[in-house]
This record gives C-alpha cells, sequence and structure tokens, in this order.
C-alpha cells in the first residue's frame, strides 16, 4: 500500500549545496525524508551497513545493539523483519538490549517493551535467547537499585542505539529534567508521562504504571553510535529545540549534541520549523515557484511586523532575500503579486460562485451545484475541521455527503454508555441497563473492549453524527454514510494494518457518488494515527479508480483540511472560506451534537481545551493572520491546500 506525503512546491536546491553549509545550523546532524517509512528504510539499509561492517572487522564478535519500542519505531522494526526474510541479515551474531521499560509490568503483557520487542521483531528473527536483553519490569522493589547497577553495566558501549523521541524531548523514560549524568535506574513517570502513556492502557490511567526502569542519559551517550527518530508534525517544535538550541535538561534528547557520532532521522512534518525548511533563503540557493515566493513573503511579515503592501526594500535584504529580489523584483512587484494572489484564495462560495468569472477563484463556477463528498475519520471531524465550510456548501445548495470512515467507538466513554441506556429505561423503551453494567464491568484492563459494548458505542457516535448533519439540513438516510473501515476495529487503541479491504469501500461509495469535490484530513501527526491511515485509504481509492479508467475521476478535484489542533501554512492555502459570526455560532452547536466527546473525552492529550473551543480558537487565528498580512477582517477562517 502506497504512503502519503505532502506535495512539494520549490524549496532549498540541497544539489551541490556543501554538507557543512546545508547543515551548518545544526547542532545535531540531521537527515530529512518524506515519510516515516521511507526514512525508516533509509535507516535499516544503514543498520544492515553497519552490522556488515562490524562483521568484517570484529569476526565472531557479538554486534551489540540498543533499540527502543514506541510508536517510532514500529517502520524500522518492520523493516528489519522483511531484510531478514529477504536473507539480507541474521541476528544470530547480534545481541538486542531495550531501552526501557514499564514497572510493574509482566513481560507477557501486551503493553510491555519486552512484549511489543517480541512481537514486533525477535519472534520474527533468528537472535539467540541469550542475546536479548530487556529489563525486568517484576524485579522486587527492594532489589531494583542492585538490579538496575548490574544492567547498567552490559548497557554501556553499545555499538549502536537506535530510538524514537517523544513530543517532548524525552528519550527512553528519561524526562524533562533529566541529567546527562544519569544512569540505568528506575523513575517515576510524571503525571503528563503516564497520560501520554495511557494510550497503551486503552486510556485507563489506573491501569498505566507510575514508575518505569530506563536507561540513563549518560548510558545512551556512552554508544559509539546513535541513531535518533522523530515523526509527525507534533514534533515539529521538539525537533527544532533540540537541532538548533543549546542543550538542556528540559529536552533530554538535546544532550545528544555533545556526541561524537549521532545522526537524526525526520520525516517532512516533523522538521517543518527547522531553519532549512522555514528560511531555506538562508542556507542557500532556492527554487523561487510561486507559492514558494508567497511563503517567503509571508516569513518576511511575520519578521518585521508588517503587512505585505508596507514590506520595503530594505527589508527584503536585511533578512536574506535578496535572491527573490534579483529575480522576481522589485520588491514592490514582488508584494502586490503575493497580495493579489492571497486575497484570491478568499471565497465566500467553496463549492464555486454559478454564472460568476471563475477566473481568480479557487474553485470554477460550474458544474453548480457541485456533488461533494466530506470524509471523516472520526465521526466529529467534519464539524470540528471544517463545520462552517460544511455548512456553506449545504446552504449553497450542493449534494454534499459525508463519509464517516471509523465508527469512532473507542473515544466513548463508558459512563456514557450507561447514560443513553438509563434514559432508554427511563422513556420506557426497555431496561437493559444492569445487563449493559454487567457488560462494562467484564471489561479487562489494557484489553480489547467487548465486542457487544463497542457496537454500542458505535450507536451513540453515529446517532450524534446524524443529528449534526440534520442541523445542517442533510438527509441523514441518503447523505451520510458510516463506512466501518476494518482497520480501525481492533477493539483498542493499536489498530490493524490497513488493506485493500479499506480501500474497497471507500471505491464503492465514491464510484456510486462520483463527486466532483471531496475534502479529506491533511493531519498526519502520527504516521500510524488514523487521520493518516482514513487518508491514506482514500487516496488509494482513488488512485485505483483512476487506474481503472473511471471517466469522472477527471473532473474531481481534492481538498485537505486539518483538525482542530494544527493549521496549513498560509503559504500553501489554496482555499480560504471566511464565516460569519452566526456561521461560527451554527458551527459550535454542531460540535456540540456530540455529546460523548463533550467534557470527558477519553483520551483528551495535553490540550484541555473541549473541541469547539480548539476550532474556534484555530479558525480566528487564520482569520488574524489574515489580516495581519493586510487582508479584509474577518470573524473566522477555515483553510484548505488543493492535493489536485
Amino acid at each position: 500500500m502506497k504512503h502519503f506525503s505532502l506535495p512539494k512546491d520549490g524549496g532549498l536546491i540541497e544539489k551541490g549545496l556543501p554538507k557543512d553549509i546545508l547543515h551548518g545550523r545544526e547542532r545535531i546532524y540531521t537527515e530529512i525524508g518524506e515519510t516515516p517509512f521511507s526514512v525508516s528504510q533509509v535507516i535499516c539499509d544503514r543498520i544492515l551497513e553497519m552490522v556488515a561492517d562490524f562483521r568484517k572487522e570484529n569476526p565472531g564478535k557479538l554486534f551489540r545493539l540498543g533499540l527502543s519500542s514506541g510508536t517510532s519505531p514500529e517502520p524500522l522494526l518492520k523493516d528489519l523483519r522483511e531484510a531478514y526474510a529477504a536473507g539480507k541479515i541474521s541476528f544470530k551474531d547480534i545481541a538486542v538490549y531495550s531501552t526501557d521499560e514499564y514497572y510493574p509490568v509482566s513481560r507477557n503483557a501486551q503493553q510491555s517493551r519486552n512484549y511489543k520487542l517480541h512481537h514486533d521483531l525477535l519472534d520474527e528473527v533468528d537472535i539467540l535467547p541469550e542475546n536479548i536483553h530487556i529489563a525486568d519490569g517484576l524485579v522486587e522493589e527492594d532489589k531494583v537499585s542492585d538490579y538496575c547497577a548490574r544492567a547498567e553495566e552490559g548497557l554501556r558501549n553499545l555499538d549502536l542505539l537506535v530510538m524514537g523521541i517523544g513530543e517532548h524531548g524525552q528519550i527512553g523514560f528519561n524526562e524533562a529534567g533529566s541529567l546527562n549524568t544519569s544512569k540505568t535506574r528506575l523513575v517515576l513517570l510524571p503525571y503528563k508521562s503516564r497520560r501520554r502513556q495511557a494510550h497503551n492502557f486503552n486510556g485507563d490511567m489506573a491501569a498505566t504504571p507510575s514508575k518505569a526502569i530506563t536507561m540513563g542519559v549518560a548510558t545512551m551517550l556512552s554508544a559509539k553510535k546513535v541513531i535518533l527518530m522523530a515523526w509527525g508534525e507534533d514534533k515539529a517544535d521538539m525537533v527544532q529545540q533540540i537541532v538548533e538550541c543549546k542543550n538542556t535538561p528540559d529536552y533530554p534528547a538535546s544532550f545528544f549534541q555533545k556526541h561524537q557520532d549521532v545522526t537524526l532521522y525526520v520525516d517532512e512534518n516533523s522538521s517543518a520549523k527547522l531553519t532549512r525548511v522555514v528560511a531555506p533563503w538562508l542556507i542557500g540557493p532556492c527554487e523561487w515557484t510561486q507559492k514558494f515566493r508567497r511563503k517567503a513573503v509571508i516569513w518576511l511579515c511575520e519578521q518585521v511586523h508588517k503587512p505585505i503592501l508596507k514590506l520595503g526594500y530594505q527589508d527584503y535584504l536585511q533578512n536574506g532575500l535578496g535572491e527573490l529580489l534579483e529575480n522576481f523584483g522589485p520588491y514592490d512587484k514582488v508584494n502586490i503579486e503575493v497580495f493579489n494572489e492571497l486575497q484570491h484564495t478568499i471565497t465566500g462560495w467553496p463549492g464555486g460562485k454559478p454564472n460568476a468569472d471563475d477566473s481568480t477563484r479557487p474553485v470554477p463556477s460550474s458544474p453548480y451545484p457541485k456533488k461533494v463528498v466530506i470524509f471523516s475519520p472520526h465521526p466529529d471531524d467534519d464539524v470540528i475541521s471544517m463545520g462552517g465550510t460544511f455548512i456553506r456548501l449545504a446552504h449553497q445548495g450542493h449534494d454534499v455527503h459525508v463519509a464517516y470512515e471509523t465508527s469512532g467507538n473507542v473515544a466513548v466513554h463508558d459512563d456514557v454508555v450507561l447514560q443513553h441506556m438509563d434514559a432508554a429505561r427511563e422513556l420506557g423503551f426497555g431496561d437493559r441497563f444492569d445487563e449493559v453494567k454487567a457488560l462494562v464491568a467484564s471489561k479487562v484492563s489494557g484489553e480489547p473492549e467487548p465486542r457487544a459494548l463497542l457496537e454500542l458505542k458505535a450507536a451513540i457516535r453515529r446517532s450524534e453524527a446524524k443529528s449534526a448533519c440534520r442541523s445542517f439540513g442533510l438527509n441523514d438516510e441518503t447523505n451520510v454514510h458510516f463506512l466501518n473501515l476494518p482497520f480501525y476495529e481492533s477493539g483498542g487503541i493499536k489498530k490493524l494494518p490497513r488493506s485493500q479491504a479499506d480501500v474497497d469501500i471507500i471505491k464503492n461509495l465514491l464510484q456510486k457518488i462520483q463527486p466532483q469535490m471531496v475534502f479529506m484530513a491533511g493531519d498526519l501527526a502520527d504516521p500510524h494515527g488514523t487521520h493518516r491511515v482514513c487518508t491514506e485509504c482514500a487516496l488509494e481509492a482513488l488512485d485505483q479508480l483512476r487506474e481503472e479508467g473511471a471517466a469522472w475521476i477527471s473532473d474531481c478535484h481534492v481538498w485537505m483540511y486539518r483538525g482542530a489542533w494544527m493549521e496549513w501554512e498560509l503559504s500553501r492555502v489554496d482555499m480560504a472560506v471566511p464565516l460569519s459570526p452566526d456561521e461560527v455560532i451554527e458551527k459550535r452547536h454542531a460540535i456540540y451534537r456530540h455529546l460523548s466527546q463533550k467534557d470527558i473525552v477519553p483520551f483528551p492529550g495535553d490540550d484541555s481545551r473541549e473541541f469547539w473551543q480548539r476550532a474556534e480558537d484555530r479558525t480566528q487565528n487564520t482569520a488574524n493572520n489574515y489580516n495581519l498580512l493586510g487582508m479584509a477582517e474577518y470573524q473566522a477562517m477555515e483553510v484548505f491546500l488543493k492535493l489536485w
């Protein structure tokens, strides 16, 4: 199955650029690739080379490999399994050392690092049992200190250490505040860390261990070679901090700035805040496409705190943009071109304005009305992420269909189910409260939920989604579709691999509707997250239909939205839809229909705001950013990237 990456448009010309210039601002040598999957293959190939070289230079000796087992290494462990299956590597003379383990936890518990490393790699290769070194999560607590001291001796001076980095710069379970002198030890996990780890335990904080055994920072720094990994846009701030700022205990991974042989591998999304991505003209020569010129001008406005049409000649020169003026100047011409281009992204007619000149509009005026499909990964992403545009499309007469790709069942709290059952009892529709209460009580912490309970939760989310769609005037029997993609139905947080079965469900819907516009999620924070998987399934479906000769595909355009947390950079925006104050309220009320996600969301993350608050803050901030650049002042704006 294919993996999706955002389209490129201009940027730094790296070919022929000396490495010391390309990496000149980096305190940790950093390699950027397209996706976690493509980068993981590069890392895998590098590990194969290291092992082969070691064997030539040290015949008969064990290659000592340190591995972490969070979500970041998953693509790499898959590549290593496949390399072994293809005969490219043997693990008979490799010793594997895990960086950390929960405490207390059984090695057979599915959430343990022991279980995960065995499941993802060790059980599939020819490694000898005596060469597997994973911390014992059940060692007696009064013996842990001695146990860690003995383990420390074996963990030092690894030949290679490969680790993912957490979104706050944690390595292993070395959280913020860890010192570069720390050794292998038992640590208390702070509340924020436990809340992050709770997703491994079906969101059950009570079942999430409060302690862990971890290699120390000094232990990790003793490794001869180090490979670090970080994927997704939610790690972009952290990556910029550890790569370009001074080392600090606040970001333990930053201590690797002092290591003599370390490489950090990142994907396009996690590298988004690095200077060579944010302002590549400060590094070297660039390819100045139209959108890339817009990126530079918007960046310049932020640097000098001026709107576009007030930028002057010296502003460009003093901020490293002389090359832009040499190729496309004078400066006032550049200002006007970028101002007009950005202004033309704004439209109150997201489906196209009928009988209007569409030469400078983002969406053609015909056909009108259009058939539109909004893909929503969860049953509320549509209204949270593009509820105002949804309102416009529906009210302006387009044939709007919503396709909810997953059931969203695991995101419903047990108390919500019981409340619904109690309401049914009070209304006289049947008394099954005690039966469902017993079903809830039968749950095993950390294990998939009972299927019957998941079906009830899915039904609750369907009813909420239909209610929100009805509030916009949609027919919930003909225009609301629940796809229930199989990859999601694992019963737990860890999902199944996407497959052709998922793609076929989407293909069937698209063939039935044959839309002119398709909206889908563009959030790519987690390489295995629901949004990414759903988007890749939908894009795969469109690709296959094109290859199969579906004629309507040539007239179909794909638009990508983002969620309540992050927004498209204005340099990438192809369409901006302004919302009136009344539309903001109407959108808020649609989000309110999703009562199971209000106040007691099982997996809230670090953001305590409710979804409607996140959505409103995001869209109002986008409108303000347009205003600061010299555009008209709007209440709120939703923005979209046109994929094709």
